[in-house]
């Protein structure tokens, strides 16, 4: 089972929160694919990750730019993890691809991050706790404070 982690953002937006998580999934020796709502959120997140100050360097890809197998951080609109991910970042309300076995057991680690602004988005995060305790997996769930995120 996975070790799924909510993270309910309060102080800024999902692609604002990104890069850091990211950024200690490399750190860590990982790799992560960030699963996306449309080819267009693709687009806009991979140019927030060239655009990124801390940390400075977030080598990723997606189908536009392709070899993903070299890919530490792969963007995608779909279920594929071509780059062998044992990371997986949920963004724009997705969903995990699959949750029971055996397919869950390709993810060590899920970051669902969800907009804490926005009460359809909460309401839809819920719905995805609900899902994912079913399915077994050990859930924590992280708020954003004044100070960096609070487990809660």
């Amino acid at each position: 089972m996975a070790e799924w982690g909510f993270y309910h953002l309060t102080r800024t937006s999902p692609d604002a929160a990104l890069p850091a998580l990211l950024g200690r999934t490399l750190a860590a020796g990982e790799r992560a694919l960030v699963r996306l709502g449309s080819a267009a959120r693709v687009e806009a997140v991979d140019a927030a990750l060239w655009d990124s100050t801390d940390p400075p360097w977030l080598p990723h890809g997606s189908v536009r730019t392709g070899h993903a197998a070299l890919q530490p951080i792969w963007l995608t609109d779909g279920e594929e993890n071509p780059n062998g991910a044992r990371y997986l970042f949920l963004l724009d309300g997705m969903a995990a691809p699959a949750l029971q076995a055996p397919a869950h057991e390709v993810w060590t680690r899920v970051f669902d991050l969800f907009d804490g602004q926005t009460a359809a988005a909460v309401i839809a995060a819920r719905l995805r706790w609900t899902a994912a305790a079913d399915a077994g997996h050990a859930l924590t769930y992280w708020q954003q404070g004044e100070r960096g995120w609070v487990k809660r």
